[in-house]
């Protein structure tokens, strides 16, 4: 019987550096392990219609969504990537990477919009048909230093929030970490990139052994 795959996320606020070490991590998995989805997926988008999904999500030109109305377009887009891409790459063994999941949701809709945290896990759970990753890692920094790095390039329309909005977002993903430490890793997102990169083989490397 083939062995269920392994769904690896990475979540972090703006400037967290995330993209960054989910792509080197990729990189990563590709020399060691045959199984690797090679695919780039990210949350919203991966998919043709979560890619247009994405576009409408970040327009910095959008100033009248409602907060329902952006949570549900997320869900939307997870419930897509999940279906076309995930749950096919997971039940046929693949270890899939992916940069930003449900706990996005529940940190910048359920926290910082006020959506409220049980009701997104509700949505989140229907939206991945009860996909979870079996480990996070959460790159941590202080929303003042990310944004600062952030605002170095482009900025989108989550990015444009208030300080307050991003202190609640990290409230939230700390929250998460707390409620479940085993599979949400933290990491101080100021260390070096070669350090924090070590941090995320070395704990993937336990993992693997625990397995």
């Amino acid at each position: 019987m083939l062995k269920k795959g392994i769904l690896i996320t990475f979540e972090g606020g703006e400037g967290s550096g995330k993209t960054t070490q989910y792509k080197l991590f990729r990189d990563y998995l590709k020399e060691i392990d045959p199984m690797f989805f090679g695919r780039p997926v990210r949350e919203p988008g991966g998919t043709v219609i979560g890619e247009r999904i994405r576009a409408i999500l970040l327009d910095p030109s959008i100033d009248s969504m409602s907060i329902r109305a952006e949570t549900l377009l997320f869900e939307a887009a997870r419930a897509q990537i999940v279906d076309e891409i995930l749950g096919p790459a997971i039940e046929n063994g693949r270890t899939v990477v992916l940069d930003r999941y449900f706990d996005s949701t529940t940190a910048y809709q359920g926290s910082a919009r006020g959506i409220g945290v049980e009701k997104t896990r509700l949505l989140n759970h229907f939206a991945t048909n009860g996909l979870a990753p079996d480990l996070t890692f959460l790159l941590d920094i202080d929303p003042l230093v990310g944004l600062e790095r952030a605002t170095r390039e482009a900025t989108d329309r989550l990015e444009a929030e208030s300080i307050e909005f991003h202190n609640a977002v990290r409230e939230g993903y700390l929250e998460a970490a707390r409620l479940d430490p085993e599979r949400v890793y933290v990491i101080d997102a100021t260390a070096s990139i070669e350090d924090i990169f070590n941090q995320i083989t070395e704990r993937y490397s336990q993992y693997l052994e625990g397995r």
